[in-house]
C-alpha cells in the first residue's frame, strides 16, 4: 500500500480516534443519560426498574468503545496518552470510579425490596452517570484551553498543573454540554424502549434537553470565539518527519480556533449538521417517530464532537505554558510501522465489533414493559 504514507496514516488514526469517541458518546451515552434520569423520571420502583432493564443487557458491551478509545490513544498517540493520563490522572480516576459505581448500583439495588435501600443505590447509579459525563466534557474543554506541560531535551514529560485548575468556566460549560448530550441519547432511546407514561416522560424531557443543548452549543462556541485565543501551527512542517513535539513553532491568535472553517470551508457542514439534527430530533420526538429521533440525536452528538475536532485540527492537546510543545497529529504519533500494523488489525476487528453490536441490538429489539419485569428470563435487574 504505497499510498499509505506517514501523513495519511496519521490522518487516518486521528479520524479513527474521533470515530471511537463518537461511538462511545452515542452508545454508552444513553446508558449514562439513563442513570442521570433515573431519580427524576422514575417516580416509582417499577418505572426505575423499567429504565434500568432497558439498558440492562447492553450497557457492558457499550463500554467497549471507551476501552477502544483509550487503547487507540495509548498505541497510536503515546504522547497524548502520557500527558492525558498524567495530567488528568485525578479527573480520570474520578470518572472511572463513577463508571465502577454504576454496575455496583445495578447489581445491589435489586438485592433487597426495602425503599431506603433502593433509593440509596439509585443515588449511587445517578452519580455513576453524572460524574463521568461531566468529567469527560471538562477534559474535552481543556483541550482548547491547554494544560501546563512541557518536555525536556530528552522528551521527559513535566506536568505542573492541578485538578482544580481544570475546573474553569469554559471546561465546565463543556461538561454541562456533555451531560446534555448523554440526556439527549437517553431521551430518544428511552422513548424507543418504553411505553405509556414513562415513554411520554422521555419524549417531553428530550424536547427540553434539545433546547438546552442548542443554547449550550451556541454559548460555548461564542465564548470560544470571544474569550479564548486559538493556536496555529506555523509552516513549513515536515509531515513525514519522525514524531518529536519539540521541533515546531506555534502562534497564538485571537479567534484562532475558527481559522479551520476559513481554510476548510466544507467543515462548516459539521456544526450546521449538528444544529439540523437537533431540530429534526425535536420534530421526531414531537411527532412520536422515535426510531428516526434516535438516529438524528446520534447524528447531533457526532456533529457536536466532530465540530470540536475540526476546530482543534491539527492539534491534539495544547500546552498552556509552552505552546510550541503542544501535541499535534504530525508530531505525537507512534511510528509509521506501528500505525500501519494497527490499521490492519483495526480493519479486521472493528467491523466484527460493529457487526456483533448490531446483531445484539437486533436480538434485543422491542420495548421493555411491566410484563417484562414479571418474567425472570427477560429482566436483568
Amino acid at each position: 500500500m504505497i499510498f499509505l504514507d506517514y501523513e495519511i496514516l496519521r490522518l487516518l488514526w486521528w479520524a479513527i480516534l474521533g470515530i471511537l469517541l463518537i461511538g462511545f458518546a452515542i452508545l454508552d451515552g444513553f446508558d449514562l443519560g439513563m442513570a442521570i434520569f433515573l431519580p427524576f423520571l422514575g417516580k416509582s420502583d417499577e418505572e426505575r426498574r423499567l429504565m434500568i432493564n432497558s439498558i440492562g443487557p447492553i450497557w457492558e458491551g457499550n463500554q467497549v468503545w471507551l476501552i477502544l478509545g483509550a487503547g487507540a490513544s495509548f498505541a497510536a498517540w503515546p504522547y497524548l496518552y502520557a500527558v492525558s493520563f498524567s495530567g488528568f490522572y485525578l479527573a480520570m480516576f474520578i470518572a472511572l470510579f463513577g463508571l465502577v459505581l454504576r454496575p455496583v448500583g445495578f447489581k445491589f439495588r435489586s438485592k433487597m425490596p426495602d425503599v431506603r435501600w433502593r433509593n440509596f443505590w439509585d443515588a449511587i447509579i445517578f452519580m455513576g452517570g453524572f460524574v463521568p459525563s461531566l468529567i469527560f466534557g471538562v477534559a474535552f474543554g481543556n483541550l482548547f484551553l491547554g494544560v501546563p506541560f512541557h518536555f525536556d531535551d530528552t522528551l521527559r514529560l513535566y506536568y505542573t498543573g492541578s485538578f482544580l485548575e481544570l475546573l474553569t468556566i469554559f471546561p465546565l460549560m463543556c461538561g454541562v454540554l456533555s451531560i446534555g448530550m448523554m440526556l439527549l441519547q437517553a431521551s430518544t432511546y428511552g422513548s424507543l424502549k418504553t411505553r405509556d407514561a414513562l415513554q411520554n416522560k422521555f419524549r417531553k424531557s428530550g424536547q427540553w434537553v434539545i433546547i438546552g443543548i442548542i443554547i449550550l452549543f451556541t454559548g460555548t462556541g461564542l465564548y470560544l470565539y470571544q474569550e479564548i485565543p486559538g493556536h496555529m501551527l506555523l509552516e513549513p512542517w515536515a509531515k513525514e518527519a519522525p514524531s518529536n513535539p519539540l521541533y515546531k513553532q506555534v502562534a497564538t491568535l485571537d479567534k484562532g480556533w475558527f481559522l479551520n472553517y476559513i481554510k476548510f470551508p466544507w467543515s462548516l457542514a459539521l456544526p450546521i449538521g449538528a444544529y439540523l439534527s437537533l431540530f429534526l430530533t425535536f420534530f421526531f420526538l414531537k411527532s412520536r417517530r422515535f426510531g428516526p429521533a434516535f438516529f438524528t440525536s446520534s447524528c447531533a452528538v457526532g456533529g457536536i464532537i466532530s465540530t470540536a475536532g475540526a476546530s482543534l485540527f491539527p492539534f491534539l492537546l495544547i500546552s498552556s505554558t509552552h505552546p510550541s510543545q503542544s501535541l499535534t497529529i504530525w508530531d505525537a504519533s507512534s511510528s509509521k510501522t506501528t500505525l500501519f500494523i494497527m490499521l490492519i488489525a483495526t480493519l479486521i476487528f472493528l467491523p466484527i465489533i460493529i457487526a456483533y453490536t448490531a446483531w445484539v441490538y437486533r436480538v434485543l429489539k422491542g420495548p421493555v414493559t411491566s410484563k417484562t419485569l414479571e418474567d425472570e428470563q427477560l429482566n436483568a435487574y
